[in-house]
Order: structure tokens, then sequence, then C-alpha cells
């Protein structure tokens, strides 16, 4: 087969081929010999693809994709205007099993994306578990308030208010007010592979018709 065309290192908005590749096989906990032995590829060769020195052909390239559980397009795919836009009347929500928080997603999936956003709806009464975790998240107050704990301290964040910081800070968060809190949460978590289970709201006045669906693990990033 011949080699892939440069359009994924060209600069043209296209992401590289190279960091793609590394960036999942990092995401997968993979070291450069496992993702090698998988894919039955030279760990020298795989580095050369990582730094963009070199092109893998169509066939090399498919055996990467399946080797770090994906298709070929996810690197090779650039996600259109269309795909990126959500509108607010037909934006899906959904909730996630076990819990009542109610979730609109805003972000969209495509080759090399890190952030994900979501509109959450935290009802009276909601109290998160403390947590800590790779990567960073940004919470804006949409409308009413939470208590935010951060490490070692508390705090209230109204309408207007926004905090940013890393994961790996114990952080935990409730909605202690009258009315129900709305926050736009975005970060660097995957925190949802795909929600296909989810169902868009025919009626904003009506009781949400929502189907629940569970998170994928969070998954930490390897040193090698």
């Amino acid at each position: 087969m011949t080699g892939l065309d440069e359009r994924a290192a060209t600069g043209d908005g296209s992401p590289r081929i190279g960091a793609l590749v590394r960036d999942r096989r990092k995401q997968r906990q993979m070291t450069l010999q496992m993702l090698g032995d998988a894919a039955q590829t030279s760990v020298g060769y795989l580095s050369q693809i990582e730094r963009d020195q070199a092109t893998p052909s169509l066939g090399t390239l498919a055996q990467i994709a399946r080797a770090l559980g994906v298709r070929v397009d996810y690197f090779i795919a650039a996600p259109t205007a269309k795909d990126a836009l959500s509108q607010a009347d037909t934006r899906r929500k959904f909730s996630i099993d076990g819990t009542s928080i109610v979730y609109e997603r805003l972000s969209t999936e495509f080759p090399g994306n890190r952030l994900s956003s979501f509109i959450m709806t935290v009802p009276v009464g909601y109290q998160s578990e403390t947590v800590s975790h790779e990567g960073e998240e940004l919470l804006y107050v949409l409308s009413g308030t939470i208590t935010q704990s951060l490490a070692n301290e508390t705090m209230v964040l109204g309408a207007g208010d926004a905090l940013h910081f890393r994961g790996n800070q114990p952080h935990a968060w409730a909605n202690h007010g009258t009315e129900p809190a709305k926050l736009l949460w975005a970060g660097t978590l995957a925190l949802f592979q795909s929600i296909t289970a989810s169902k868009i709201l025919p009626d904003a006045h009506k009781k949400p018709d929502i189907q629940p669906v569970t998170p994928t693990s969070t998954q930490k990033e390897d040193q090698s």
C-alpha cells in the first residue's frame, strides 16, 4: 500500500498523526514497546511516526489503530462545522445512573480532542463525593449557588463566579441553596466516550425523559 498523504502533517488544520498516536497511546497507558508488540510494528518506527518523521502506510496505520482500540478514521478524519454545533433547543440531555444531575453536552469528539464540556443542572440537596484525578477543571456558575471544597478550603460560588483548578487536588461540591444550580463545566477528563442512550427533550416544560448512561473510568497518563 502507498503511504498516506501529507494532509495530517501540513498545518491545514488537521491534527498530526504522530501526536494523535502518542496521545492515544498514553491515554491507554501503553509504552512504545507494548504498542509495538500489539501492532506488530518496530518500536523504532513507532517512535518515528510519533515524532512525525515517518508517514505510515494505511495498512500499518490500521494495525496501530486496532492496537489502540480505535478506527483508522480516528487519525485521518476531521470534524465538520455541523458536527461541532449544538443548539439550545435540540441539545441532548441525560443523567448518570444513580444520580439526579441533568447534563447537556456541549463538546464534541474528534481526533485528538482533550476538552469535555457540559451544562449541569444540580438539584437542591445534592452532595458529591470527594475525588482527585489527573487533568484540570473549570466551573462557571450560570444560576443558583454551589458550595465547593478544594484541598483545605471551602467556598460558595454564585451566578457569574468561576473556579479553575488542577484535578489532583481533593475536591467536592454540593448544592445547599434553595433552587437548582446550573453550571458550565469544562475539563480535560475523558468523562464519556459516547452518549448514545440519551434522548432529546421534546419540551423544556415537560418532565425530562432522560435515560441514564454510565461514565468511563478516568485513565491516568503514563510517564513513558
